[in-house]
């Protein structure tokens, strides 16, 4: 038998369960209004500031043409900066400093397997140089990405430990062997560089790079070692009639398949966004031409370069352990290419 007080509340749950209803709807409505604080908001990035000045005067803003493509970290005081290489595509290139001068540089030195460029800024001057340290922070700690004018442009979290990241290049066909064994064109996947070259099904590929390629196998195996964002100049025979030589590019693949909406969930990326030797992988959102800038640590250790913006939470910097034998080798070769 139900007492008193037990259909008292009984009859008034109703009651109870609406005011709960109405009270989270409440909330929920506030929220709405209510500005979500971000990690990298204003007043954290004001607070980790006089980390990012201990590098003052030690980032570039890279522009490629005429407009900024990548950052760049000076290395050296004579004159040279590390970049990300893929993304110089067209000259000329120049570099815009700390204090706002706008000077020519050229490339002196290139690492293909890691996309590094070592820039070297023309003119007689003193730069100050960033200096990098090996270790390499633990999973779930903070990193601070820095802009030219030494402020930070970004706070990230390391997500994973150092790896390597194997490269997705692709031209973007599908090849058959020809009556002859040449390597003949049998598809061309959409939104590729082979697709935006005008490549098309029936087309013999004879040259690459201007060297002569004679087998379907000697085709694939020379387009293995190209990487996202190169271009390739292909030697093309149409109809066993018509021969021409046209550019396409290196796409990264995982682009390639990706659908609209993925496009738009991911935002803009480097052009490219694999084969790296091993990466440092953090949640910082970086624009693509924020690349190329140092990454720091809590301390103000200079960890390592932020080499891409691979998708919409996910970017990779080169560690310091990487950088400085790949440093020492291109500002050799620089300088021994100058004399």
């Amino acid at each position: 038998m139900v007492n008193r007080s037990m259909r008292h509340y009984v009859k008034t749950l109703p009651l109870v369960v609406m005011a709960m209803v109405l009270a989270t709807e409440a909330q929920t409505s506030q929220a709405q209004f209510e500005p979500i604080a971000r990690r990298d908001n204003a007043s954290m990035m004001k607070l980790v500031q006089p980390v990012t000045q201990k590098i003052a005067g030690s980032v570039v803003q890279v522009y490629s043409g005429d407009r900024p493509v990548a950052l760049g970290t000076i290395v050296a005081e004579d004159g040279f900066i590390l970049t990300k290489r893929s993304e110089l595509s067209g000259d000329p290139i120049r570099v815009r400093l700390n204090d706002g001068q706008l000077l020519p540089a050229r490339v002196a030195a290139v690492r293909r397997s890691n996309d590094l460029a070592m820039l070297r800024v023309e003119g007689d001057l003193t730069l100050q140089p960033a200096e990098f340290t090996g270790e390499v922070p633990a999973v779930a700690s903070f990193v601070i990405s820095v802009g030219r004018k030494s402020k930070p442009i970004g706070l990230g979290v390391i997500g994973a430990k150092p790896r390597r990241i194997s490269h997705q290049g692709r031209l973007g066909v599908v090849l058959q062997d020809d009556r002859t064994g040449r390597a003949m064109v049998r598809g061309v996947f959409p939104d590729s560089g082979a697709e935006a070259a005008g490549l098309k099904e029936g087309d013999l590929i004879v040259a690459i790079n201007g060297r002569a390629e004679r087998s379907r196998l000697g085709v694939i195996e020379t387009l293995r070692g190209m990487f996202p964002g190169e271009s390739v100049r292909l030697t093309i025979t149409r109809n066993d009639a018509t021969t021409m030589d046209v550019d396409a590019s290196i796409r990264d693949l995982k682009v390639m398949q990706e659908s609209e909406s993925d496009a738009r969930v991911n935002g803009p990326r480097n052009v490219r966004l694999s084969g790296f030797d091993q990466v440092m992988q953090h949640d910082t959102v970086l624009d693509p031409d924020e690349c190329g800038g140092p990454l720091m640590d809590t301390k103000g250790n200079v960890i390592g370069i932020n080499i891409a913006r691979a998708g919409r939470v996910v970017s990779y910097a080169l560690p310091a352990s990487l950088i400085l034998p790949e440093m020492i080798s291109m500002l050799a070769e620089a300088r021994a290419g100058s004399r």
